[in-house]
């Protein structure tokens, strides 16, 4: 059994941080600590961008360099090198959603195939990411999820979409590079569930699992949902690559549900959706055969939950169907320290 505490191990947690670094993290968290502060930050942020104001200086030197390792792939070198020295791998994300045109999508798929490619063969860099809407436009994602019929251009579009997310998922599976596509809002969610299952089914049935879907645990659904995709995957001979998280959308998903009269698709409370997390992270631990798992987590008792298992398994602790993650800039205390007993880590 697990007893001795390992993320209260500050030396190895924070071995790559300058007292200056120690000093920006412990001013800007405090400052995010005050709501009205964050607020009034975001608009005044806002405003200062729209009115070109030369803000960009002071951002890149708080803000940016806290939570982002580099603006490109060279900025970002040292950084995961860095990192890895301490087996603690990364990756890079080139943060875009929400756009418009085909000629925005196109070149985000361009970007996200030369982060693939750049990726090949980097140990420090093992998986690469997407985001749905950010390789299509949000209305066709949901119309698609809602099951609304399609006019004839919308479904040429949608026949693009789904060709963009095959070329990344054949990339990486060319390439021997995890991927995985990242959470969206309920309702635009069950169209990339649909197209990631078939992605999955397509490229995830050699033992080594590429392709990942992310299941944000404070919808109260996910568990019994992937249940079902565990069913299937066992019926269909492929396998699951699942990246958990709790979730990023609570106060958007909350306010639809209360506009348009619907239940909440969000559980009760904060102590229902660790209770839930927790569950579907037990239930992968306890389904290796078929699925893979990224647990994205700051909480401390779901990543003990989650090395509790792998001993109560006698599971090596660097099996590779098992990867802890937390945010670039946040909870180091988890990261460097899993990183430090062989586990495997990664930031993003």
């Amino acid at each position: 059994m697990i007893r001795k505490k390992i993320f209260n191990n500050t030396k190895s947690a924070f071995k790559l941080k300058s007292n200056t670094d120690l000093d920006r993290a412990i001013f800007l968290f405090s400052m995010m600590n005050r709501p009205t502060l964050v607020k009034a930050g975001t608009a005044l942020t806002k405003l200062s961008l729209k009115l070109h104001l030369p803000v960009e200086t002071l951002i890149k030197k708080t803000i940016f360099e806290q939570f982002c390792g580099g603006v490109t792939e060279q900025d970002c070198k040292p950084v995961t090198k860095e990192m890895y020295s301490e087996n603690l791998h990364s990756i890079l994300d080139y943060s875009v959603e929400g756009k418009k045109t085909e000629e925005e999508f196109d070149a985000a798929i361009r970007k996200k195939l030369s982060l693939i490619e750049y990726a090949q063969g980097k140990e420090e860099i093992p998986f690469a990411m997407f985001k749905p809407t950010g390789i299509g436009r949000f209305e066709i994602w949901e119309k698609v999820s809602e099951k609304i019929s399609l006019s004839e251009d919308e479904k040429e579009e949608w026949e693009r979409v789904k060709k963009r997310v095959d070329t990344l998922c054949s990339k990486a599976y060319e390439l021997d590079v995890r991927l995985y596509a990242d959470g969206e809002e309920t309702w635009m969610q069950t169209a990339a569930d649909d197209l990631m299952e078939e992605m999955m089914r397509k490229y995830n049935t050699k033992e080594k699992v590429l392709i990942y879907n992310t299941l944000q645990c404070y919808r109260w659904d996910r568990l019994e949902y992937l249940k079902g995709l565990h069913e299937r995957a066992k019926e269909g001979g492929f396998k699951i690559g699942a990246k958990i998280v709790r979730g990023a959308y609570m106060e958007k998903e909350n306010a639809s549900a209360k506009k348009l009269g619907y239940p909440s698709p969000i559980c009760e409370s904060k102590e229902a959706t660790d209770v839930n997390f927790n569950s579907t992270l037990s239930f992968c631990l306890n389904h290796l055969e078929e699925i893979s798992v990224f647990i994205g987590t700051h909480n401390e008792v779901s990543s003990y939950l989650g090395l509790q298992i792998i001993e109560d398994k006698g599971l090596s602790i660097d099996d590779e169907r098992i990867w802890f993650s937390q945010l670039y800039g946040m909870s180091d205390h988890i990261s460097y320290n899993l990183a430090k007993k062989g586990y495997n880590a990664v930031k993003l």
